[in-house]
């Protein structure tokens, strides 16, 4: 990379690593925190919790689409500037209605295809996959972080100051905009990032970007409806306080990612990626039932957070990867629209249908669902095609023998 590609590299990563961050933080908090506020229910917190996904998977493809017309910055800008006004109401709430209202507006500003369109426009064809995988980096960097700072935070602040701290990082990202992330290169169409309408019928008809599709929306689904309840079995049943739930995550985060890569390695070595996503899903099957049926045992809940880190991970990287591979020439940024779409619509829906659960049947009834809605997901991928670059690989090999 040219020191322009490094500086815009660095500048959006952070910038939408700060942005996820935001969103992050309030995963591990506010099924403790949030239950105080007046009006509140398991349904509601849950709601709460996944407000954010439905307006992020309704705008996230008209926001790219209008960065193509009026430029990126002004797109991240307003983005960011909702966001930031989302976060000051959710903090100055004064009921769970307030924050569900606050976490809707936070939605509201969909930047993704704004900021990856950006860096494709800062970058050359032969180095914009090294941005794009930093940029996909510093939201699993953002995920570590708000373990550890989001109990942090509403520890000392309460949870005001955890959406304080998230309006904070978006005026943080609207100042590293402008003062890190080189200017021109703007509003020109890239077709394999940027979104468009008339392509949606095609990427629609595609039976096997619709079952990555449905990967994600049941992978962002099942990581919301578990952080419904996870704080509350580390808090009521463990006995672990508020302020120490990082203790728990990160160790069993990060051993997580030496499974992930085994795991990726093995799919990418043997060109066996897209049948190996079944039997990942399994392993959040297990995870998802020894969470259900050991989580008041302290090595039950390891072990169970371990093995659904390993396959939450595991997913998180490849679903998007192999989508690349199947979206059609030319079509490649309408695929990642709908596909984040189907990635905030899986949150949502696993923060309603996480409340609604935890209230009706109890903790290990939110595990039980993950696991039944994750073994749809393993149907669904076994009928998964190999990648054509796979079939061009493999062929090349029979040749050369």
């Amino acid at each position: 990379m040219n020191s322009d590609e490094r500086r815009a590299t660095a500048g959006l990563s952070i910038i939408f690593g700060l942005r996820m961050l935001g969103l992050f933080l309030i995963l591990p908090v506010f099924a403790l925190y949030g239950s105080d506020l007046p009006g509140a229910t398991p349904a509601l917190v849950g709601l709460a919790i996944g407000a954010y996904g439905l307006t992020q998977a309704i705008l996230q493809i008209p926001f790219g689409m209008l960065s193509d017309r009026i430029g990126r910055r002004p797109v991240i800008i307003f983005g960011l500037l909702i966001f930031a006004v989302g976060s000051g109401l959710a903090a100055e709430a004064e009921s769970i209605y307030g924050v569900i209202l606050g976490r809707a507006l936070q939605g509201c500003g969909a930047i993704a295809a704004a900021v990856m369109a950006l860096a494709a426009d800062l970058t050359r064809d032969r180095q914009r996959t090294k941005t794009m995988a930093l940029i996909g980096i510093s939201v699993g960097v953002a995920f570590m972080v708000a373990l550890v700072a989001g109990p942090a935070i509403a520890a000392w602040a309460g949870l005001p100051g955890v959406f304080w701290a998230t309006a904070g990082f978006a005026l943080v990202a609207m100042v590293l905009l402008y003062g890190l992330v080189p200017a021109g290169g703007e509003r020109v169409f890239r077709p394999e990032v940027n979104a468009r309408a008339g392509g949606l019928p095609v990427v629609l008809r595609q039976p096997d970007l619709l079952r990555l599709d449905f990967g994600v929306l049941v992978l962002h689904l099942i990581l919301t409806a578990s952080f419904v309840v996870l704080p509350v079995v580390l808090e009521s049943r463990l006995g672990i306080p508020r302020g120490d739930h990082w203790m728990v995550y990160i160790p069993v985060l990060v051993l997580s990612v030496a499974g992930m890569a085994v795991l990726i390695g093995i799919g990418e070595r043997r060109r066996i990626l897209h049948r190996l996503l079944a039997g990942v899903a399994g392993i959040v099957i297990v995870a998802d039932l020894v969470l259900a049926g050991f989580s008041a045992w302290l090595p039950g809940m390891l072990i169970g957070l371990w093995l659904f880190f390993v396959g939450f991970n595991t997913l998180e990287a490849s679903l998007p990867s192999l989508l690349t591979r199947f979206a059609p020439d030319g079509l490649r940024g309408t695929a990642l629209g709908v596909y984040s779409t189907a990635q905030f619509l899986g949150a949502f829906l696993g923060g309603v249908f996480g409340g609604i659960i935890q209230g009706a049947f109890g903790v290990s009834g939110v595990f039980i669902f993950c696991a039944i809605a994750a073994g749809l997901w393993l149907l669904t991928a076994v009928g998964l095609s190999a990648p054509a670059s796979y079939r061009e690989a493999a062929a090349t090999e029979a040749e050369t023998t």
